[in-house]
């Protein structure tokens, strides 16, 4: 390879690649790597450190059952755990079709018209219900600015809202939903159902006097009470949203879990995030792919309705898959059950004399215990390894889920018993099932899960083949490589995986007393130290759960410390042009004003725009947004220069870790001269994508800025001036933390350096391959490129060839293409990560070569401009067997081009996606296939 690339040495090219100004003088002062054995045995002792009790805490968060079948062959499974964001429709059918799957189970229990396909948590998914109402707002009702806040949504959520609210100006009015009167400063609301203590109200009326005064409403609503209770969209909500970890997927102490946004037609093109739609392919047949503003940050920017770029696609997909396989007689025995038991416990309590305060509730008792027992409950509660949650010194909440058994109930009951010296005798005679009577008004009518979908694969079986059928539909990691720029799709190891499953680690409810999770607590501790060490920093906060979210909270600590240091006038950030579509975005969400700063011929930042701006600003420039190396795969000479251009004027410098993969051990963004550094632990830390998400995005900082990381309502953590929180759980996406704890224990210093000098000499390798065949757009002042690279395949518009067309052929090689038309439109980043063997990469350079050739082929008049294997791939294998093939050249040539094809051929089951009819003509359900089929034809 290194022959190849006409250097000396591995360090000789990482020398000819990183300015010498900024690499490191000394290794990594982290713990030597130790054997994957060995990592078990100790990660096992420290497991044990966390206590497993039964928690009845609630608050969004319940012990809930994974079915096995759907544990082991998709949380458990590299072929849906590795696979990438489906931006290449025809390779990702399989996970298309389980998040539809998601948004329609989502759009059916909250009977609204359109669902998105996941949010990070229930938390950030009420503030971007805030925020979408807040750009609703008619040009009458501008002036409107106040959004109310029922005090009975959970403490976690009216938090994040409140981070949200103070950035963009919005005043929150937090108080009783019963007693609020509308007026025109009214813009919105969001009220909780049931609500943090468990009561159900109606809120028919209340949503009434909201839209007669011009406010829209927001329901944070628990999905599994959907199941018997009214749904939202049926008495008048604009906006239903909650968390649908309760559907399978485990507490881990936090996350990460899929939340749900639905709102109704009307307001589709404001939805945040992700959204599934129906299309149709090049021959005719139903195809999914993602819809409407996917991908609107790299086009409005910071204009954007949101920074979300990612979703939490995994969780989403066992959610799905949990209703599914339990259909919706399933899911009404589930909840059933759960109320029974809870009603079961009412009267228990009773029988003792404890009052239940709620009316009306679907699963959590709030019980009046007298003066000051809760003290003595929790004492007595604790030898028994029981939570419940402690509201004030009378008040308990006590919350029944899934898991909960009659046995269970009794212990609550003997429990309380024992509290005021009471025996308790368990009953003889319980009935299995007790009736549910909720008033008219509350109780659901209306059917749901009806599509044939959620009613056929409730035998293991059939779900198992089902899986599989989804499964076989996707290129995933298991397949080959996934050579995307700036993405970093690089090995899951399987021993980073495993822990994720251990009950130490996945049953622990966010809330627990601390002394109760010191195992987790050991380990974010031992994280924060080796990122500390790793960037330069000085302090660490976990809490943001997704990239983007990293970068919002960056921002957001950066202004807490401006306005600590009474310079809260500095709201202008620099970004500059070739920066990731989320930057700009979450400067808006930030409430900062963008600035766009120009890139230079050679794709850096131009210093002397830079310079004029930071001058003309100076007086309220409050950061500059830089990624490093460059989106343009180079590590910029000026980088030092421009972080002082940013100081001299007042501002602090954030950096964008997207590309810290090639930083680790070599340099770090302390030298470099950062402030504030986002790292996506899902690129660079190993975490998988998850075919788009789960992701952790948490901010590292110098010294002046660790007062300001942020805090949480429930658990006491961030700095001693902490923000407001950022996500609902207080480290956020807690479990899958240990995949990169894992992967920096398994490596140590050593191997984490070796790692970032691999992925750049496998970049600088296919760079050396390729430039013989393509225009490598930007190199480094030796002519290297740092962990990815740029090819411009613009100079192929004449022949018709587009870089989409690049793309698709890739398919037909069993390749999924790199990142295309971003940065720059009309070219094709490609970053192969150390995971790739040198065969794997000699194949991808096979294949980009071969191309190569086919479009030479159009340009020399020997294949058709218009019916050529570029403008007709992907091809199917339905099309390579059918009696009809008018194509002027071979089945061969379409789908075997290259013969190591042949012994490991990838069949994308869909042809190429019409996305624009699946614009004009959105279906975000699934649809009844004969009636959708018909009007397709």
């Amino acid at each position: 390879m290194l022959k190849t690339i006409g250097a000396d040495s591995i360090e000789s090219l990482i020398d000819e690649t990183i300015p010498s100004a900024i690499r490191l003088e000394k290794p990594l002062n982290l713990p030597n790597a130790v054997s994957e054995y060995r990592f078990l045995e100790d990660l096992g002792r420290v497991a044990r450190k966390n206590r497993v009790f039964k928690s009845y805490i609630g608050l969004g968060y319940y012990d809930c059952i994974t079915p096995g079948v759907i544990r082991r062959n998709v949380f458990e499974n590299p072929g849906w755990y590795t696979p990438y964001t489906p931006y290449q429709a025809e390779i990702s059918q399989g996970r298309l079709e389980a998040l539809l799957n998601f948004q329609t189970m989502v759009s059916d229990l909250t009977k609204m018209e359109v669902a998105n396909a996941s949010l990070l948590d229930e938390g950030t998914a009420a503030a971007e219900a805030m925020t979408m109402i807040a750009r609703l707002r008619g040009k009458s009702a501008r002036d409107a600015n106040v959004f109310f806040v029922s005090e009975r949504c959970f403490p976690q959520t009216i938090d994040v809202l409140k981070t949200r609210a103070d950035a963009l100006e919005i005043e929150l009015m937090i108080g009783d939903h019963s007693s609020l009167e509308f007026n025109n400063m009214i813009f919105g609301a969001i009220v909780q159902y049931p609500d943090e203590s468990g009561e159900i109200f109606d809120f028919s009326d209340f949503i009434q006097d909201a839209h007669k005064s011009g406010a829209l409403v927001a329901v944070a609503a628990d999905i599994l009470s959907l199941v018997l209770l009214m749904p939202p969209g049926e008495f008048g909500a604009d906006v239903v949203l909650g968390s649908t970890q309760r559907f399978g997927v485990p507490l881990g102490y936090g996350g990460p879990h899929a939340a749900y946004f639905a709102t109704r037609d009307e307001f589709k093109r404001q939805i945040p995030g992700r959204i599934i739609g129906v299309s149709v392919d090049s021959h005719g047949n139903t195809a999914y792919r993602m819809a409407l503003q996917t991908r609107e940050q790299h086009i409005r920017r910071e204009k954007a309705t949101s920074n979300i770029c990612t979703a939490e696609a995994l969780p989403a997909i066992m959610a799905g898959m949990y209703a599914v396989y339990h259909g919706p007689k399933g899911l009404r025995a589930i909840a059933e059950r759960i109320h029974s038991l809870a009603k079961i416990l009412e009267f228990e309590l009773s029988k003792l004399g404890f009052k239940q305060t709620n009316s009306l509730f679907f699963d959590t008792l709030k019980v009046d215990l007298g003066d000051h027992l809760a003290d003595k409950v929790r004492s007595i509660a604790n030898d028994a390894q029981i939570n419940f949650r402690y509201i004030d010194s009378r008040h308990i909440g006590i919350s029944i889920d899934e898991t909960t058994q009659i046995e269970d109930i009794w212990q609550i009951s003997q429990i309380l018993a024992r509290s005021i010296g009471r025996d308790y005798q368990i009953p003889n005679n319980v009935p299995e099932k007790i009736e549910v009577k909720y008033p008219k008004k509350l109780t659901r009518m209306s059917d749901f899960l009806t599509h044939p979908i959620f009613n056929k694969y409730h035998s293991e079986t059939k779900m198992l083949r089902y899986i599989k059928s989804l499964e076989n539909r996707d290129l995933s990691l298991n397949t080959s490589m996934i050579p995307l720029g700036s993405c970093t799709m690089k090995l899951n190891a399987t021993t980073e995986m495993i822990p994720l499953g251990w009950a130490e680690f996945s049953r622990l409810h966010p809330f627990v007393p601390q002394d109760q999770a010191q195992g987790y607590l050991q380990i974010f501790r031992e994280l924060e130290s080796a990122l500390c060490e790793i960037t330069g920093f000085s302090a660490v906060s976990l809490q943001p759960n997704s990239g983007a979210q990293g970068e919002y909270t960056g921002l957001m600590v950066i202004r807490a410390y401006h306005r600590d240091i009474g310079q809260g006038q500095r709201n202008v950030v620099l970004v500059p042009s070739s920066a990731h579509g989320t930057n700009p975005a979450s400067a808006a969400m930030a409430g900062m004003r963008v600035v766009i700063v120009g890139c230079d011929d050679e794709g850096n930042i131009d210093l002397e725009d830079l310079k004029t701006k930071a001058l003309q600003y100076r007086d309220t420039l409050s950061a500059i947004m830089v990624t490093y190396p460059s989106t343009h795969g180079v590590f910029e000479e000026g980088i030092r220069e421009i972080c002082t251009i940013v100081h001299d004027q007042g501002g602090q410098v954030y950096m964008d870790g997207a590309n810290m993969n090639a930083q680790v051990g070599l340099t770090n963004p302390a030298i470099i001269g950062a402030d504030v550094c986002h790292i996506n632990l899902h690129k660079t830390f190993s975490i998988p994508h998850g075919g788009g998400g789960p992701g952790v995005g948490p901010i590292c900082v110098a010294a002046h800025l660790a007062p300001y990381l942020p805090g949480h309502p429930l658990v006491s953590i961030g700095g001693k001036k902490s923000i407001s929180a950022v996500a609902s759980a207080p480290w956020g996406s807690a479990s899958i933390l240990l995949v990169s704890y894992a992967y920096i224990k398994l490596l140590g210093s050593r191997g984490m350096t070796d790692a970032t000098k691999y992925a750049i000499l496998n970049a600088n390798y296919i760079k050396s391959r390729l430039e013989k065949h393509y225009s490598v757009l930007y190199k480094g002042k030796s002519g290297r490129v740092a962990h990815e690279m740029i090819l411009d395949l613009r100079q192929f518009k004449s022949l018709g060839i587009e870089v989409e067309d690049v793309a698709k052929r890739l398919m037909d090689y069993g390749f999924h293409p790199p990142t295309i038309s971003w940065p720059v439109a009309g070219t094709m980043m490609i970053e192969p990560t150390e995971s790739e063997s040198k065969g794997e990469l000699d194949r991808f350079c096979d294949a980009m070569i071969a191309i190569r050739d086919e479009i030479k082929e159009i340009a020399d008049g020997i294949a058709d401009i218009n019916d050529n294997v570029l403008k007709n791939a992907p091809h199917i294998l339905a099309e390579a067997v059918s009696d009809n093939w008018s194509h002027p050249y071979s089945r061969a040539k379409a789908v075997y081009p290259l013969s190591f094809v042949k012994s490991n051929k990838f069949w994308p089951s869909v042809g190429r996606i019409d996305n624009a009819y699946g614009d004009r003509h959105l279906v975000c359900t699934c649809p009844p296939i004969e009636s959708y089929m018909s009007e397709v034809s």
